[in-house]
């Protein structure tokens, strides 16, 4: 199972995120659509070659062809979506919040999955890409939808600690080298 090869690979020092990574994934209360569309959407927006390699195989397991390209939809076009409006957010010159976006996104309206699922996977993405206008964004959709706030909070913890376990081991592979 990659589940236990990249717990293995997570150093001693990092012991905490091989519990982390195993309780978040391993004991979610999340829907497994839910849960392997976040951590498919997670391990592409982590940027890690090695956390995405070893997730994916089971992420595709785990999902329907459609829920596969969802979750790697939404990994896309947030990473160009939460570089966009977290600028816009922190230039001081508000005039840029009233411009016309004039970006393509038009998978957020039909992602080709229930659009809870998208726009969990989207706010977990904006987790791991800091975009604060984003992560409000999609929460309140979410609200709105029925969605509970542990539900939102269990998609951050697994956006958190697969952040932190590809950083801890890109880390330790530039320093092995």
């Amino acid at each position: 199972m990659a589940l236990d090869e990249l717990k293995s690979a997570i150093p001693d020092f990092a012991k905490d995120l091989k519990l982390n990574l195993g309780s978040v994934i391993g004991n979610s209360e999340l829907p497994q659509q839910q849960l392997w569309g976040t951590v498919l959407a997670c391990a592409i927006a982590s940027r890690s070659p090695i956390v995405l390699r070893e997730l994916e195989p089971e992420a595709k397991a785990n999902l329907s062809a459609e829920a596969y390209t969802a979750a790697k939809s939404a990994a896309a076009v947030m990473a160009m979506n939460n570089v966009f409006y977290r600028t816009r957010h922190l230039l001081s010159d508000p005039e840029y919040g009233t411009l016309r976006a004039g970006l393509r996104m038009n998978v957020i309206g039909k992602p080709g999955v229930e659009k809870i699922d998208f726009e969990l996977w989207s706010l977990a993405v904006s987790a791991i890409n800091g975009c604060g206008q984003c992560l409000d964004s999609h929460e309140q959709v979410l609200r709105k939808a029925g969605v509970d706030r542990e539900t939102i909070q269990e998609a951050v913890k697994i956006a958190s600690v697969i952040q932190a376990v590809g950083v801890t081991l890109e880390s330790e592979a530039v320093l092995a080298e």
